[in-house]
């Protein structure tokens, strides 16, 4: 924009000045010219009272004076075809100056001045000098140099003010975008001081009230989110109490253990909602860990529902650049998938792999297969939420990774979840 309105001052300054100084310099041509040309004529009307009254020795001694005086050549033409001075022609403005006309004419020598002497009793005098064209145009140039230089000056001093002024208009603008980019950037706490012309103020008190906005809407969404999974509170108390009341020690401690994780998934839900604060440092987990306990969390189930499972981890520790109550619901999701969408007793395999610094998980089943397409968030073929595979994109994500689902080798699905490592 500075750049813009600097040429935009410039062009107006340039054309203003065309159209000042193009029309000055010419007058100032034409003032020299007419200078000259007066200085000549006077200096021509001095002899007119000696060609009038002098005999033709005193003539041409003054006009040889004057010749050497004033550096031109000054011509005497008497009435008997003499001519005394320096040696002219009798050209069409002298044959004219002989009838009594005096008069001023462009040659190809310079300007002819010509002035007619009357009263003589041979008849009438022409008196002819010539002004050579580099009098005509003495200090011509050194004035145009002047005017240039002059424009020039004024060309800078306008841009010099035109950036001054864009800079009290580009400043707000970028306070503007830098304020926005961090909005986008969820730091919802930037606001913008308004400054500059009215309506840039007006859009500064509009982006801060934006902000505001949502910062509101964000706060009442994780109250509601908060609310919502403080409610799940109450069954899960029943749910405990009838896992105790089972009389096989062994389910009764499985699904109490079950309990106490979705309990403290909902905590977890209920915390991250409403106290949701940057946390200090990257964010990082050890995958090996985390899906090793959760595929343990899984086999039990597995177990009881006669699925096969074969789980490979890398060697340890791996870190990722997600949180692992992130990781651990990311994996939650997948292995969840398996048991919602495939009939009891399909087998299905774990793979945790180190590939190029990046963790990838492989969960493949033998199951009828997954319906190829994108991942939306909410959206499902099979009758599901649709939330699960979206929870593992953002994971991925979120860690400069990504979801791919594809067709298994065995004909079930495979979905392949890669995590990049902890950011520095």
């Amino acid at each position: 924009m500075r750049a813009r309105l600097a040429l935009l001052v410039a062009a107006v300054s340039v054309l203003t000045l065309i159209a000042f100084l193009v029309p000055l310099a010419l007058l100032v041509r034409t003032v020299a010219a007419d200078r000259a040309t007066v200085r000549a004529t006077a200096d021509a009307q001095s002899l007119i009272t000696v060609v009038g009254t002098a005999d033709t020795a005193t003539i041409r001694l003054t006009v040889e004076q004057l010749a050497t005086e004033s550096e031109r050549p000054v011509s005497v033409f008497l009435p008997d075809g003499t001519v005394l001075g320096a040696p002219a022609p009798r050209t069409a403005a002298v044959a004219l100056a002989e009838r009594g006309q005096s008069l001023t004419a462009e040659s190809g020598r310079g300007r002819e001045v010509v002035i007619a002497v009357q009263g003589r009793p041979d008849g009438t005098g022409v008196i002819r000098t010539v002004v050579p064209p580099a009098e005509l145009t003495a200090g011509v140039t050194r004035s145009w140099l002047a005017l240039a230089l002059l424009g020039v000056l004024l060309v800078l001093i306008g841009l010099a003010v035109a950036d001054r002024l864009a800079r009290t208009l580009v400043r707000p603008i970028g306070e503007l975008s830098a304020v926005s980019h961090r909005l986008a950037n969820a730091e919802l706490d930037a606001r913008v001081t308004p400054a500059g012309p009215p309506e840039l103020r007006e859009v500064a008190g509009a982006l801060n009230h934006l902000a505001g906005r949502i910062q509101v809407l964000l706060v009442q969404e994780r109250e509601e989110v908060a609310d919502l999974s403080h409610r799940l509170r109450t069954p899960l108390t029943a749910l405990r109490l009838e896992a105790e009341s089972l009389r096989d020690p062994q389910d009764a401690t499985r699904v109490t253990a079950a309990v106490d994780g979705l309990e403290r998934a909902v905590t977890g839900l209920i915390r991250q909602a409403r106290w949701r604060v940057p946390t200090a440092g990257a964010a990082s987990a050890d995958a090996v860990a985390v899906v090793a306990e959760r595929v343990a969390f899984w086999s039990v189930l597995a177990e009881d529902t006669g699925r096969a499972v074969t789980l490979d981890l890398a060697p340890g520790p791996l870190p990722v650049g997600v949180p692992a109550d992130e990781l651990a619901a990311a994996v939650d999701a997948l292995l969840g998938n398996v048991f919602a969408h495939t009939p009891d007793g399909t087998a299905f395999a774990v793979r945790l792999a180190a590939e190029a610094g990046r963790a990838a998980l492989t969960v493949v089943d033998e199951g009828p297969g997954m319906p190829a397409g994108t991942i939306d968030r909410g959206a499902s073929t099979v009758g599901s939420t649709g939330l699960g595979l979206d929870i593992a994109r953002r994971a991925a994500q979120a860690s400069g990774g990504r979801l791919t689902l594809h067709a298994a080798p065995c004909g079930g699905a495979e979905v392949r979840l890669e995590l990049g490592p902890p950011r520095s």
